[in-house]
């Protein structure tokens, strides 16, 4: 297996979560500008001021919590690291998963195992094969301690079903793991109102750590901050402990202009709350024509329920990217990526099989190519109707179309 290959570095590294692609909001900006003459910075593991807003915010999502069983960190990985760290044992994550998890595990030396998913969603593993594989695990020598998963997915942009949800927690917690829940995007939902979203938390919030990366809906991905929040009781007292402990060995802190920032963002104002719910929308409805091309040429796609992504699967149509010397993932991604003018990472980024031909297409690069482009379909009642969005699906779709057609012009005779 290719682990290197030219001009992309390791395969084991992925690509950053996707953006929104959208200005910055001003309000923030002015936030930031506000705490640029502060030259102290941020305690490790947030100030009060960052934590009781984290606190009001998951309050707001059934999720109380008190300053004490909190932390603050430059960024999700920051976290991811600080816990991994703090657990031990070995990690489970789905397949696919994030691109971001894994590689933290293997800084620390920690193997990692991936689950498949159900074939309606991912972000959480199958219950029979997470206790199959922990099973198996276990009989080699291993020792499997931590299962990270998410409801609302990178990469495949899906919202798993609660009793999915609480079928897999109910299986981890009884195998003895503890869940790291990854709700980076919670709050990017594309029908807020027929959407079901919960968080393991909620379910077993003896067992639950969870991990809310700012970037997802609140701030810039530039401006690196999260939160994460630690059960109650004496398990997630210590926990909390040995994290602080490493994100003060990494001198992990939020710099001070992001913090006030996350502040703001985090006490969610109508300006932030307005922002948060049309980014969302405009973002729905442009996964919504992106999958609706892709499936219409052949491709296979669940539904995007959530982020600004979707997940596709050019199996259907492998034998036309043969003849373009397309035969994996990595030369998919080297393929899509010079066709389509913007990223196209392959499914190989996230733990998924290098042979399937699966990448995960981002709909923040067709907004247009400029912050006024982009401004204005995020102002306009029909973005599908912006030029420079119907210029960038057009193109889209031309290349899904070419492959589609070249499938048929291979097809053997019936």
């Amino acid at each position: 297996m290719r682990t290197e290959p030219e001009g992309h570095g390791p395969v084991r590294y992925g690509p950053p979560p996707p953006g929104d692609g959208l200005p910055v909001l001003p309000d923030l900006a002015a936030a930031v500008a506000g705490a640029a003459h502060r030259s102290d910075g941020e305690p490790t593991g947030g100030g009060p001021a960052l934590l009781e807003a984290a606190c009001g915010y998951w309050e707001r999502r059934g999720l109380p919590t008190a300053p004490a069983a909190a932390v603050a960190g430059p960024g999700a990985p920051s976290l991811l690291l600080a816990l991994t760290a703090a657990l031990g044992g070995d990690v489970l994550v789905p397949r696919p998963c994030a691109a971001w998890w894994a590689p933290y595990a293997r800084l620390l030396g920690r193997p990692v195992f991936h689950v498949p998913t159900p074939a309606d969603c991912g972000g959480v593993p199958d219950p029979y094969a997470l206790l199959e594989t922990v099973r198996r695990v276990r009989a080699e020598g291993g020792d499997p301690r931590l299962l990270v998963l998410s409801v609302a997915d990178d990469p495949t942009g899906t919202v798993a079903p609660p009793e999915l949800l609480h079928e897999t927690v109910e299986a981890a917690t009884g195998a003895g793991l503890h869940l790291v829940s990854d709700e980076t995007w919670r709050d990017t939902p594309h029908d807020p109102h027929g959407t079901v979203l919960l968080s393991p938390a909620e379910m077993r919030p003896d067992r639950v750590t969870v991990v809310t990366d700012l970037a997802g809906a609140l701030l810039p991905p530039g401006w690196p901050a999260a939160v994460a929040r630690f059960p109650a009781g004496d398990t997630g007292d210590g926990l909390h402990a040995r994290v602080l402990d490493v994100l003060t060995a990494l001198d992990a802190r939020v710099a001070a202009p992001v913090a006030a920032a996350a502040v703001l963002a985090l006490s969610e104002p109508p300006q932030v709350t307005g922002r948060v719910a049309a980014a969302a929308a405009l973002h729905a409805r442009v996964a919504a024509a992106a999958h609706r091309t892709v499936v219409g040429a052949g491709a296979l796609a669940l539904p995007p329920q959530a982020g600004r992504h979707l997940y596709v699967d050019l199996a259907p149509l492998r034998p036309a990217l043969a003849a373009h010397g397309v035969g994996d993932a990595q030369e998919l991604e080297d393929f899509l990526t010079a066709r389509l003018a913007m990223p196209a990472p392959g499914g190989h980024r996230f733990g998924d099989d290098l042979a399937a031909l699966r990448v995960r297409l981002s709909t923040a690069r067709l907004l247009g190519g400029t912050d006024t482009e982009r401004a204005a379909a995020l102002g306009s009642p029909e973005p599908l109707e912006m030029p420079q969005v119907q210029r960038a699906l057009t193109h889209v779709k031309a290349v899904f179309d070419d492959l589609s057609d070249d499938a048929q012009r291979r097809e053997s005779p019936r």
